[in-house]
């Protein structure tokens, strides 16, 4: 009678224990160097988003820089704020020099910019051979644009930069700069939890939908920028990620996920990797975090941070 339960136990205790699910994630920062926003100096923005970092105990990240906007306009002293992102233990990748949309510009042409960029990157401290396109355009309908991208890149010994999670922070940032501008009062509580939801909200969308399309949880990639926002809350941003569950990792960690190797062949190429994948694996859209789409995103702005009425 003994054997008898003891063996369904013992049964058990010999099978194999299923992974436990893994959100990881890692950050990466567009458009440095970044004009002036609603609320800093570049400067201290800089200051203000190294500091929160290291306060959030955030591992690694990458500035994706375009070297061109150093030196005039508001990028006077950027190559100074890129330095100092480098020194606080991050690193920097190739964002074009002059930011350029891949569906205007001549693949020759694009490629060639890209050199621009990478002449000046290739020996600063933290560089890493990463190109991150601008606007995830990676030529959109054009394949044959697309895959001389990818070769050139491949000849460069550059690979594909790519994001996986993003919830348009560029955007909001807009509406912000916007609303400062015009003298309009902003509720900053409710923009700081609109910036941190919808990116945490983002980023387990993206989890989500890359276990429908390959089957795993692969290292994420947060889409951020050099922005205002950013500065205030990406601190809380961490510790808001931490609490849902994600482990944040090194940009190096996540770009060393084999999912940087897959080049999904899609009616157009633009976007994010994790929406791509999707859309080769056949999933119906939406295929992106519903605050990408920026009408929604403006109403619910005006709604709960401009107190105008409408949003969902």
């Amino acid at each position: 009678m003994l054997r008898r339960l003891l063996l369904p136990l013992l049964i058990l205790l010999l099978l194999p224990v299923p992974a436990a699910a893994q959100k990881r994630i890692a950050l990466s920062f567009d458009d440095v160097p970044r004009g002036a926003g609603a609320f800093f100096s570049p400067d201290e923005r800089t200051q203000r988003i190294i500091a929160e970092l290291k306060a959030a105990e955030a591992p690694q990240a990458v500035f994706f820089v375009n070297p061109c906007h150093i030196g005039s306009g508001d990028g006077v002293g950027g190559e100074v704020r890129i330095a100092a992102y480098v020194a606080a233990g991050h690193v920097i990748a190739n964002h074009s020099c002059t930011h350029p949309h891949l569906n205007a510009t001549a693949a020759d042409a694009y490629l060639a910019d890209i050199d621009k960029a990478e002449a000046w990157l290739k020996d600063q401290p933290g560089h890493r051979p990463w190109f991150r396109f601008p606007f995830l355009d990676e030529g959109g309908a054009d394949k044959v644009k697309r895959d001389a991208l990818r070769a050139g890149l491949a000849e460069r010994g550059l690979r594909n930069g790519y994001v996986t999670a993003e919830s348009a922070d560029w955007h909001l940032e807009a509406l912000t700069r916007d609303a400062a501008k015009a003298g309009k009062p902003i509720d900053r509580a409710a923009l700081g939890r609109l910036y941190v939801t919808w990116h945490v909200e983002a980023a387990d969308f993206a989890d989500g939908l890359m276990q429908q399309a390959i089957g795993r949880q692969p290292v994420q990639v947060m889409l951020l920028h050099e922005t205002d926002l950013a500065a205030l809350h990406i601190g809380d941003l961490v510790r808001a990620l931490r609490a849902a569950g994600w482990t944040l990792v090194s940009a190096d960690t996540a770009y060393a996920d084999p999912i940087g190797t897959l080049m999904p062949d899609t009616p157009s190429a633009q976007g994010t990797l994790a929406e791509a994948l999707a859309w080769e694996k056949g999933l119906p859209a939406p295929r992106w975090y519903r605050f990408n789409d920026n009408r929604l995103a403006t109403a619910e702005f005006n709604r709960q941070v401009l107190g105008e009425g409408g949003g969902e």
